[in-house]
């Protein structure tokens, strides 16, 4: 006949009396985040591709003015941000609701080479933002031998 022993650890029982353990589930239920959840901060796509002379950047910016547009360049980072505001209303049988939000959106990103600022150019036409940023002379990377 086995005999199995147990060490009894009052600390086990307690461990497992966790009084928060169902708090993300009630905040799920409520969905309290829904109307922000379309603002996030790293929700401009974009698509960069590269010439031998530029980076050309395409960003979508639905619903976007382009006086609301900040596009900000520094050595080889960029950042584009827009104040966004947005009101929508729903109606679902005898249920009516309104969300409104206003903020801003922004994205900044680092190219592989310096932008000659003084050069750059930005357009937005029909919810597309594009950025055509020309490389700036001598602004490759060099690799150094190391003696």
């Amino acid at each position: 006949m086995a005999n199995h022993l147990t060490r009894f650890d009052p600390g086990t029982q307690i461990s497992r009396l966790d009084p928060f353990r169902n708090v993300d589930s009630l905040f799920n239920a409520f969905d309290l985040m829904r109307p922000w959840r379309a603002f996030d901060s790293e929700a401009i796509r974009m698509d960069v591709s590269e010439t031998d002379q530029a980076f050309v950047v395409r960003a979508d910016m639905p619903g976007v003015k382009k006086e609301d547009l900040k596009v900000s360049i520094d050595g080889n980072e960029v950042t584009i941000s827009a104040d966004v505001t947005e009101e929508q209303e729903h109606k679902e049988g005898s249920s009516m609701w309104r969300e409104r939000f206003h903020g801003q959106q922004f994205r900044t990103f680092t190219l592989p080479q310096q932008v000659d600022d003084e050069k750059a150019t930005a357009s937005c036409r029909d919810g597309v933002l594009e950025l055509t940023l020309p490389k700036k002379p001598g602004g490759g990377a060099k690799r150094l031998t190391v003696q």
